[in-house]
């Protein structure tokens, strides 16, 4: 059984950085994408960044410069580095992985349990 485990997160002040980790367990193979998602209070789910196995990625505009996702294949964990963390940035975070890589969560088969993060006003 696949299992996606997250780092924990909190609150942290305007300007801060967190890393963020999830760590694929119970499945052999890599996936093709990784992607990190996020769903702040009273909003819908959105993607933050996309990786698949080469490396190819992509940031929503709103983290670009700031926000940096990597992987690591050997290890079946993904990482998303948060710099310059801003209150807008408030949301919980899922990490997802599937077989596509796009903007809808509908396109990923497995979901990390969240990580809240929180960013002072």
């Amino acid at each position: 059984q696949v299992h996606l485990v997250q780092s924990t997160g909190g609150p942290v002040q305007a300007g801060e950085s967190m890393k963020l980790s999830c760590r694929a367990t119970g499945y052999g193979n890599k996936f093709y994408c990784m992607a990190w998602f996020r769903q702040a209070e009273g909003k819908e789910r959105e993607v933050v960044a996309t990786i698949d196995t080469d490396g190819k990625i992509y940031y929503v505009d709103s983290v670009k410069g700031r926000f940096t996702v990597s992987r690591d294949n050997a290890k079946n964990t993904l990482y998303l580095q948060m710099n310059n963390l801003k209150p807008e940035d408030t949301a919980m975070y899922y990490c997802a992985a599937g077989g596509r890589c796009s903007w809808l969560p509908a396109d990923y088969a497995y979901w990390g349990q969240g990580t809240q993060v929180t960013v002072s006003s």
